[in-house]
């Protein structure tokens, strides 16, 4: 009973994807290299006709030039595939290099090979994944910036009704990113990110959403900080939008004014061990046994930052109104209340600008109770803004922060398809 097996050169062709005139003319272990090197190579039929790259239309090839390629590895061997690629010479569009069908036009590596480094690099550190395919990080960011950058080039934001926007620090304090998000998507909302912080965002956004099928007057609702220059801007570039301060940034502002509060009274007297964490963090997590002794030591010890604290608690107080009328009572209860118990020492002067920062900004505070879209997106934005330092560490610059938060946050389903 005989029986041949497929022949090597079907099986690599097979795995190519090579289609007429393309076939594969022979191949080579090199043993030499560490890891070991499968070099394949890819040859077009004698006399071939190659499709103009503009037009489609079928021309005699001009003259060769040879590349080699970075292909997947086969089993442990690192693979290479290098073809002598020729330039047409089309009656329309004159002289062309041809797009072969193993890889985009001006890239080393094949289709396959970067389907393979974008999968990986959205699980794993760029880094590490650039390791793991055996080449630079650099060479892999590139590949992973054409990609997203095509796939966001496609969004259609045509139904977006309500944003949320935040900004970020690419690194520890400077390279700010802005991000927008639709409030309406559940899962990967990111639809726009841009460098730097202000009305300049905005109005980049604004231009961003036009050209993607969406309607600045149709957007309804806008959702950020108190920052004085976004909402400037959102007046002037989104006019028909109420605009709601998220929870998130009322309740940020006093934990800074805690944290300034403690830090200013730390170096006349001793604090507590401990408290840093408790004063910051209470509420949002069970304490330790130090922390719960820290704040018991604060409030029975005459503390300003003990009165700081005690404010950025009330807080709860607020957010737990059922009505925009009775978060209106209660924030000006709070205002009246912790203003007027507040030592007048200079200490306490971060708390009673917090407090005049709410009174400034309280309409638009109270606009969260009659929102129907939940605050908690934009808090949930700084697990993605984490997640994109840790995809980005060692080699992260605000091209890259923001290539990596389109990956892991935008709804970017056709990225792979687009390989």
């Amino acid at each position: 009973m005989g029986g041949g097996g497929m022949d090597p050169k079907d099986v690599f062709s097979l795995g190519l994807g090579l289609n007429e005139p393309w076939k594969l003319a022979g191949h080579r272990l090199d043993v030499e290299k560490r890891p070991h090197e499968l070099h394949l190579e890819v040859v077009a039929d004698r006399g071939a006709l190659f499709p103009c790259p503009d037009c489609k239309r079928a021309c005699k090839a001009h003259d060769f030039e040879s590349f080699t390629w970075r292909h997947l590895n086969f089993f442990q061997h690192h693979c290479f595939i290098t073809a002598r690629v020729p330039r047409i010479d089309c009656p329309d569009h004159g002289v062309k290099r041809v797009t072969v069908p193993w890889a985009r036009a001006g890239s080393r590596f094949t289709l396959l090979f970067e389907q393979a480094a974008v999968i990986l690099a959205r699980e794993m550190p760029v880094a590490a994944a650039a390791r793991f395919v055996g080449i630079t990080d650099k060479r892999l960011w590139r590949v992973l910036q054409h990609y997203v950058a095509r796939a966001v080039g496609a969004l259609d934001l045509g139904s977006v009704r309500a944003v949320g926007l935040d900004e970020t620090a690419s690194k520890r304090g400077h390279n700010y990113v802005t991000v927008f998000i639709d409030m309406d998507r559940a899962d990967k909302p990111v639809i726009f990110a841009t460098p730097g912080k202000g009305k300049a965002c905005v109005a980049a956004f604004r231009a961003f959403l036009l050209s993607h099928r969406g309607e600045p007057t149709r957007v309804a609702e806008v959702v950020c900080d108190m920052s004085p220059a976004f909402l400037a801007a959102l007046a002037t570039s989104f006019p028909k939008a109420a605009v709601t301060v998220d929870w998130f940034h009322v309740v940020q502002i006093f934990t800074t004014a805690v944290d300034q509060v403690r830090k200013a009274e730390a170096r006349s007297r001793q604090l507590p061990k401990a408290i840093r964490w408790a004063v910051l963090r209470a509420g949002d997590g069970a304490l330790t046994d130090d922390q719960r002794i820290a704040l018991a030591e604060l409030e029975t010890g005459g503390f300003a930052t003990a009165a700081a604290y005690r404010a950025k608690e009330m807080l709860r107080w607020i957010r737990h109104a059922d009505t925009p009328q009775a978060a209106r009572w209660r924030i000006t209860r709070f205002i009246n209340h912790i203003g007027t118990g507040l030592d007048p020492t200079a200490m306490l002067d971060p708390v009673r600008r917090a407090l005049g920062t709410v009174a400034t900004h309280t309409e638009r505070i109270i606009q969260r109770w009659k929102s129907s879209h939940s605050n908690a997106r934009l808090e949930g934005l700084n697990g993605i803004f984490q997640a994109a330092r840790a995809r980005a560490r060692g080699y992260r610059n605000t091209a890259t922060y923001i290539t990596i938060i389109y990956l892991l946050a935008a709804p970017l389903p056709d990225i792979l398809k687009s390989i």
